[in-house]
């Protein structure tokens, strides 16, 4: 499952200044007027001035780096289900109730296509842990049931990110013989 978008900007869709190197960046996934996905970095200053779309499909911070000279920005527009999840659960990122959905379909996807391994839940049960099995390193995410209230919330989110089903062509109906 992958996404096309770009990667992070270098000046702030608020203010139009530049980033600095280390200054907190606040991204969002958005679904635009138009049905555009896309993707919005701003200033951490700037995040009160803001005006996101109506959907906002999940937001998270991160500091900024300056991109090395030479590097391909093409090998960073791809935003892969894994890649997500690893951004959104990391220890350092801040924690959004409104991510908590997401971040815990993309734990189970991920679980089953044996990216991540469930480790059990934290000491106070509150979350659950997994491994990501090519850096072992451990992530938490809310424990959550994962029942039929949970998926209708979270339709929208899996319509952009694995696609909305194509609806079924009707048959053609059979002329009568006669």
């Amino acid at each position: 499952m992958e996404l096309n978008l770009h990667p992070i900007a270098t000046k702030c869709f608020v203010s139009g200044r530049d980033f600095q190197e280390g200054e907190r960046v606040v991204s969002y996934l958005v679904r635009e007027a138009n049905g555009e996905v896309a993707r919005r970095d701003l200033l951490a200053s700037e995040d009160g001035r803001f005006m996101p779309p109506a959907f906002v499909y999940c937001r998270w911070v991160v500091g900024f780096k300056q991109r090395k000279a030479g590097e391909n920005p093409a090998l960073t527009l791809k935003l892969t289900a894994e890649n997500l999840f690893l951004t959104l659960a990391a220890p350092e990122a801040e924690r959004s109730e409104a991510n908590t959905p997401l971040l815990q379909f993309l734990a189970l996807m991920l679980e089953r296509k044996k990216v991540l391994k469930p480790r059990g839940l934290t000491e106070d049960g509150s979350r659950q842990l997994f491994e990501h099995m090519a850096t072992h390193q451990l992530y938490e995410v809310p424990v959550g049931d994962l029942n039929v209230e949970f998926f209708q919330r979270i339709q929208e989110h899996l319509g952009v990110l694995v696609g909305t089903p194509k609806p079924k062509a009707e048959p053609a109906p059979v002329p009568a013989a006669g």
